[in-house]
């Protein structure tokens, strides 16, 4: 297949598609044909291209007979439950910042304190590897729990953030007493985007009362809690009319028929959320923030060392131990400079520093 020519244009490359599809359906019908063995539609040669045909074909009986149709793009599965290669069924396709890839992701978590203060170098604690489906934040608790059942917790966990949400700021702190530092991403609201509008934050929230006040002194008339994408969320509304007949009505909604309306977390939750981000606009909390930078220094040295960007093996199992493996070899390297007192990283000298004028006429 590698060196076949795939034929020009659109409709002839589709039609190509649907006859793979019916040579495909054919194949696994003989396999599980009432003669054939059963161990047969059992091995993994036949059960991976069931699964990826059904995955990309519908086919349907008509009155003219069996009808193959390659499924478009919005028809697909999502990429978590897709397979994207049939040499690696756990590999998922992933795409980050406008790069795109088969495989999977690998967190590293490392120790970042005090070198003069801990007397110990730098060293990976943790290794998690995913499928690269697997986002960054579905990713926190369990990288805490495997950190906890080590006794390596953290008193604060510096994350990058693709890490931190509203949810995991309060979490963090009350299952494990971990202090989460890492940006919070800003409000999406369409005032925020603006620059100029009223955002959530431009209302002062009486919450024994559970009333809300506008910038223009108007008071919130509903308080109701809802569920939100399964959170626990409050709806907070203010009169049609007083919104209608307000002169800063464009800064605030675009609603004609309804008056404003803002979504709030509980208390605790809302109220963690706007300390957080109020801090870190501070430069206390971005140097302490800064200290995070290492990490990008560690995901190098594990490209440029160990390879670790490219699969050696495959499956998820055999994946994560290579991951392991190579945490590991970061770990003896770190020790070994730091007991022979070897630089890890030698001094960058330009090219222009190296010229000897001594010798210039």
């Amino acid at each position: 297949m590698d060196s076949y020519r795939i034929p020009k244009g659109d409709d002839k490359r589709k039609a190509m598609a649907i006859q793979v599809g019916v040579d495909g359906f054919g194949l696994l019908e003989s396999g599980h044909a009432a003669g054939a063995p059963i161990w047969l539609r059992e091995i993994p040669a036949v059960v991976t291209p069931r699964t990826v045909w059904l995955k990309q074909y519908h086919r349907t009986i008509t009155h003219g007979g069996r009808e193959v149709v390659w499924r478009e793009e919005k028809d697909l599965p999502p990429s978590r439950d897709r397979i994207c290669s049939p040499y690696d069924t756990d590999a998922r396709y992933a795409t980050k910042r406008g790069s795109g890839w088969e495989g999977y992701k690998v967190h590293l978590t490392e120790s970042c304190g005090d070198v003069s203060t801990t007397g110990a170098p730098h060293l990976v604690t943790n290794v998690t590897t995913t499928d690269a489906t697997v986002t960054d934040v579905e990713m926190l608790e369990r990288i805490h729990n495997d950190l906890d059942r080590r006794s390596l917790l953290p008193a604060e966990h510096l994350v990058d953030a693709g890490y931190t949400s509203a949810g995991l700021l309060i979490d963090s702190r009350r299952d494990f007493s971990i202090t989460l530092l890492g940006p919070l991403r800003a409000g999406n609201s369409r005032q925020v985007q603006a620059g100029g509008g009223f955002e959530r934050a431009a209302f002062t929230i009486d919450w024994d009362n559970q009333r809300v006040t506008c910038p223009q002194g108007v008071t919130s008339t509903i308080w109701s809690s809802c569920s939100e994408r399964g959170r626990e969320s409050i709806v907070v509304r203010f009169l049609v009319t007083a919104c209608q007949a307000c002169p800063a009505r464009p800064q605030c909604t675009r609603s004609t028929r309804n008056g404003r309306q803002l979504m709030l977390r509980p208390r605790d939750i809302h109220e963690a959320v706007e300390q957080a981000r109020a801090e870190q606009t501070t430069d206390e909390w971005k140097q302490r923030y800064a200290t995070r930078a290492g990490v990008e220094g560690t995901i190098h040295q594990s490209v440029a060392v160990t390879g670790v960007r490219r699969c050696r093996y495959t499956g998820l199992p055999k994946t994560r131990l290579a991951h392991v493996f190579a945490a590991t070899a970061l770990n003896l390297i770190r020790l070994d400079a730091w007991w022979t007192g070897t630089p890890l990283d030698r001094p960058r000298v330009s090219h222009l520093a190296r010229l000897d004028f001594g010798l210039a006429a």
